[in-house]
């Protein structure tokens, strides 16, 4: 299996606030957003909202631009490249655990 696909099914599905690390990143594939603009699209605690991002972008799935309030944020070029695994598995088990 590789490593990206690994890392997802760990991320998404493998350990606690997958589901919402999963419409995190089906929201920025639609279009980039800052955290608030998230939370509230998701309907998610903000703090939530943020802590899920820093899991991202530690894991390099997600980057930003900008900084402050207004840092937007991006599916990584990491990601992009293999977003059909990202596709592959959220199809599996995203849309259940809406």
């Amino acid at each position: 299996m590789h490593g990206v696909k690994r890392l997802l099914w760990w991320l998404l599905s493998g350990s606690a606030g997958g589901s919402n690390r999963g419409r995190i990143l089906e929201e920025l594939f639609i279009q980039p957003r800052n955290a608030n603009e998230l939370a509230n699209v998701l309907d998610l605690d903000y703090k939530t909202v943020r802590h899920h991002l820093g899991v991202l972008e530690k894991n390099n799935l997600a980057t930003y631009a900008g900084t402050g309030y207004g840092k937007m944020y991006f599916p990584s070029d990491l990601l992009e490249k293999n977003s059909g695994y990202f596709d592959e598995i959220w199809g599996k088990i995203g849309k259940k655990k809406k």
